[in-house]
């Protein structure tokens, strides 16, 4: 991605940029069908957004190897939490505003590892919903024995900024130990619109629900009345319907550095802490674009993505348009030849009763599949046959 995207709105899109506002009052939808100006488009694809769950991949499987249940679920919030800066500030912080990313094709993938210190991590992103817009993903490390199978869509709405509900969750599994850990997605919000250099609020609460007993809830505060600064946030574990019996606390800001209290003493003991300054994120390792299939992510969109690093609104505006026609054609035939396009690496499903168990236990969460076109999981079978080109003959 090019750190030019991060300039304010240009002179010659301030006309474009005013239409664009207008357009949000009364918007109720999903972000997709928002047509953004150009300058601020990002050159990336909603689907590579899957890589921030597993951007430290030792965080990622530690709670593998930790042996007493309360501890592991205390790993599995620690890494969430780290995971938050990567999913909404990492973007603001290099390229100077949030820009709106490229919104996905039915079928696009992002496919890619890790090869670090905690093994081979390997990431699965496939596009398998276009109305509504939903992304599934997998991320697992077979070496640790560690599966994150999760899908994700989101619905907005305007006033003076955009709230976004985000749908779906996501599943932590912990092969060893026949663990799994249900993890719901964040509320935000999208401030500075006025100004042209948009940036992403988090709220209301985050739940992580263990098969184990346990339960971690992360709220979030924004500006915090105590703090006074961004992204502050409180978390808490305790044992299911015992709040008050809290294990462990944590606190502090979750785009730069936070501290881990155990709290079952009379005084809080610090056990651990995470600053983000001293800890790298891994680099994903993706295939070369030229040696890319059609469908994946980068080379399906590099036009689009190399008109925007030039600031080139027109190119960007003509490639991005071409994609779009095309994927309009594809949908307008599908329906009326009475079929539909065959996901490649997920499956929608109908047991996901282990989900909704889950779901129940955490306060106002349904599983609301009717809004993410159904429970979206990675399909073993499939993902063993797929080679590419995944599509033969298939154009984005």
């Amino acid at each position: 991605m090019s750190t030019a995207e991060g300039a304010n709105v240009p002179p010659q899109a301030k006309t474009s940029w005013t239409s664009f506002l207008k357009s949000l009052a009364g918007f109720n939808g999903d972000l997709s069908s928002l047509t953004a100006p150009a300058f601020i488009l990002s050159s990336t694809s909603l689907t590579e957004f899957s890589t921030y769950w597993a951007e430290h991949p030792s965080v990622f499987v530690a709670p593998a190897s930790e042996p007493d249940p309360a501890k592991r679920a205390l790993l599995v919030l620690k890494w969430f939490i780290t995971t938050l800066k990567q999913q909404y500030t990492s973007r603001n912080e290099k390229l100077g505003s949030e820009k709106k990313p490229l919104n996905p094709f039915l079928g696009e993938l992002f496919l890619g590892h890790w090869d670090d210190a905690a093994g081979r991590t390997e990431l699965v992103s496939e596009q398998v919903s276009h109305h509504p817009p939903v992304t599934a993903y997998c991320i697992t490390n077979k070496q640790h024995g560690v599966r994150l199978n999760g899908y994700n869509a989101q619905k907005a709405s305007f006033s003076r900024r955009i709230d976004v509900k985000q749908l779906g969750c996501a599943i932590l599994t912990l092969e060893k130990y026949n663990e799994t850990y249900l993890i719901t997605l964040p509320s935000l919000h999208i401030e500075g619109l006025i100004t042209g250099s948009p940036f992403v609020e988090l709220n209301k609460s985050t739940y992580i629900q263990s098969s184990t007993g346990y339960t971690g809830r992360v709220d979030y505060s924004g500006r915090g009345w105590l703090s006074g600064k961004k992204n502050s946030f409180s978390a808490v574990l305790y044992p299911e319907g015992r709040e008050k019996d809290a294990l462990y606390t944590i606190e502090g800001r979750w785009n730069e550095e936070f501290t881990i209290k155990d709290t079952t003493g009379k005084h809080g003991t610090v056990v651990d802490s995470w600053d983000h300054k001293k800890h790298k994120t891994s680099s994903l390792i993706v295939t070369p674009v030229e040696q890319q299939d059609p469908l994946e992510s980068r080379r399906a969109w590099g036009k689009v993505a190399a008109a925007v690093a030039k600031g080139d609104l027109n190119a960007t505006s003509y490639e991005k348009t071409l994609i779009e026609n095309r994927q309009r054609d594809m949908r307008k035939m599908e329906k009326e030849e009475g079929r539909e396009w065959e996901r490649i690496f997920f499956s929608r499903t109908n047991n996901y009763a282990n989900i909704e168990a889950l779901t129940r236990k955490i306060p106002g969460e349904s599983v609301e599949a009717d809004k993410t076109n159904g429970v979206w999981v990675f399909d073993e079978r499939k993902a063993a046959n797929a080679r590419p080109p995944y599509r033969p003959g298939a154009m984005p």
